[in-house]
């Protein structure tokens, strides 16, 4: 699955634990009529992802719904749900094109002066 939107938030890698479980945050902002601010997870080596991106860029991030099941010392069952991110891509560089060339102005194209009608032509179009 897939959140498109632009960066609302990155929170500070977090660990936790003895065994040094590390989290980091991100809230994405969609762009819809009705604008979602959702909380995705980056947890482990996937913090790291995070470094090169800053808020306002505009992304796409690649998520798993995770959920838990939790019974508390007095017996009740409690379901839990998070979303993980596990990629994340910067949609602004692929929009810009910036490694593309620029397009010439259509008077760097010299006219064709020698084109014959008659002659055979065996495109299909």
């Amino acid at each position: 699955m897939e959140v498109q939107g632009r960066i609302k938030m990155i929170d500070e890698t977090k660990t936790y634990g003895n065994n040094g479980f590390r989290k980091r945050e991100l809230v994405v902002t969609t762009e819809e009529q009705y604008p979602q601010h959702i909380l995705v997870e980056f947890v482990q080596d996937k913090c790291d992802l995070l470094n090169s991106y800053t808020v306002g860029q505009m992304v796409k991030v690649s998520i798993n719904l995770r959920g838990r099941e939790w019974t508390n010392p007095q017996g009740e069952t409690k379901y839990f749900n998070s979303i993980q991110g596990w990629r994340i891509e910067n949609l602004e560089a692929a929009q810009g094109g910036e490694n593309m060339p620029p397009v010439p102005p259509m008077e760097a194209f010299e006219p064709a002066d020698d084109l014959n009608e008659e002659d055979h032509d065996d495109l299909p179009f």
